[in-house]
């Protein structure tokens, strides 16, 4: 006997989901883990779950070194100016408009003076999320200034630095802020001073080659990736496998590039004790 299967008819369920509000989950590129962004912001930007260090917006990163209404910003309004006349797909003007009105800041760093744990120092924050805080002009001339405010005042240096590399729509003028932030930082060290970078994801190319790694101790924060080229194309170019983990900051620790790596929380006062140590007061 021959058996017959009709065919079933099934009805559909229309499942319609709540609307939940942008911005109000974060997705833990270290462990996929899903985070409450209140939850982050209130841990300092760092996974609960495996210790992954988000970007820290340089206000937040600011109030996280500096004692409580010490911080005090220099030269604030410097704008880039156009040298180049740059212009493709879109003109650099347009462009230093759109992260201007983007993050509230003239550029992508913030400089000023402030204190740490009582101790009066220099501070310079850079800010990744303005053109990947690539080193134009007014980020190579404000940085100098601070450096040379702090051998004025014989105050420490601090520079928390991020950044993609020089600005290529700035050109020559970009590259020549490697030679002028180090050599301030030269003559920093010859008056006896300490300077101490704190290196964050990610700190690359130009700024890496010059006053990023300059320091007296050179800290870090866990899985910075901290280079020149990045691997992709270190690895293009030798044709060869790097060693996992490469260019990481627990990797350049491992091997003698950096000083310590250091977590979020501890890292201001990590920094209070070693210029206790370096001031020798």
């Amino acid at each position: 006997m021959a058996l017959r299967f009709g065919k079933k008819k099934y009805s559909t369920v229309q499942v319609r989901k709540r609307d939940v509000p942008d911005g109000l989950w974060e997705k833990c590129p270290g462990c996929s883990e899903i985070i409450y962004t209140k939850e982050l912001a209130e841990n300092l930007q760092v996974c609960p779950k495996c210790g992954y260090h988000f970007s820290l917006g340089r206000q937040a990163r600011i109030d996280l070194f500096a004692d409580e209404g010490t911080f005090q910003e220099w030269d604030a309004n410097m704008t880039s100016a156009d040298p180049l006349g740059f212009t493709g797909q879109d003109s650099y003007i347009a462009k230093l408009e759109a992260n201007q009105k983007k993050t509230g800041f003239k550029d992508a760093v913030t400089c000023g003076a402030a204190k740490i744990n009582g101790r009066s120092v220099g501070i310079s924050v850079m800010d990744f999320k303005f053109l990947g805080a690539s080193m134009g002009s007014v980020v190579g001339e404000k940085i100098t200034r601070q450096i040379e405010r702090c051998t004025e005042q014989k105050i420490p240096c601090i520079i928390v630095c991020a950044s993609g590399g020089a600005r290529m729509y700035e050109g020559l003028f970009s590259l020549m802020q490697m030679a002028k932030t180090s050599a301030a930082l030269a003559r920093h060290a010859e008056a006896g001073l300490p300077y101490i970078p704190v290196l964050t994801h990610p700190t690359m190319a130009g700024v890496m080659a010059s006053f990023a790694t300059l320091g007296d101790i050179i800290m870090a924060e866990p899985g910075a990736l901290i280079g020149f080229a990045g691997p992709r194309v270190i690895k293009e170019t030798t044709q060869q496998d790097l060693p996992e983990g490469f260019q990481r900051a627990e990797f350049l620790e491992k091997h003698g590039l950096i000083d310590m790596v250091v977590p979020r929380h501890e890292l201001k006062e990590r920094l209070s004790t070693v210029l206790d140590y370096m001031m020798d007061t």
